[in-house]
């Protein structure tokens, strides 16, 4: 096992917990997200991609890892959401949460990660097709929203902060 495995392992565990802990794993909580009538998984996800975010840049900018944007092809993103969200809807949980689910010991979100192992052996299997349909919409190249813009990262960094601030602060408000 190599030290890259290892970490993720450890970092998978401590989210696992962290997911547990902050009581998103109930499928209430799922229900509540998609319903706007709790906002618990939302302000999570918020913190967590305001740490990875800021985590990951001070390490670009230390020379430390190297980023590597995927291509942003439109078609990939529409029929993702369409289908990670339908996938949610119907289930009640994301990968990450059927994943902490199971660990709980709540046996039904063994069908949502089987839908999911299903569903990549489909796309697995129909790639050729989706490939010259679908990936071939729109692509954007490898470019995040930075390049897009022509700001510093650390600009698009503290808009994103402002922005989950202010929803955070509206969700308190709101008392949801």
């Amino acid at each position: 096992m190599s030290i890259e495995q290892i970490l993720g392992l450890i970092t998978g565990i401590i989210f696992g917990f962290l997911l547990q802990k902050g009581r998103v794993l109930r499928f209430e909580k799922q229900i509540g997200a998609l319903l706007l009538k709790d906002m618990t998984i939302i302000k999570l996800m918020f913190s967590a991609i305001l740490v990875g975010m800021v985590g990951i840049l001070i390490l670009s900018d230390a020379g430390v890892i190297k980023l590597s944007h995927k291509p942003m092809n439109l078609g990939a993103v529409i029929i993702g959401a369409i289908l990670f969200g339908a996938g949610w809807a119907v289930m009640g949980f994301c990968p990450g949460t059927s994943i902490g689910a199971l660990g709980e010991g709540r046996w039904h979100a063994f069908f949502a990660i089987a839908g999911m192992v299903v569903g990549a052996a489909i796309y697995a299997e129909l790639y050729p097709f989706i490939k010259s349909t679908v990936l071939s919409w729109q692509d954007f190249g490898k470019i995040g929203i930075a390049e897009a813009v022509g700001v510093s990262h650390w600009v698009v960094a503290v808009v994103v902060a402002v922005v989950f601030g202010l929803m955070f602060r509206i969700f308190e408000k709101r008392n949801i």
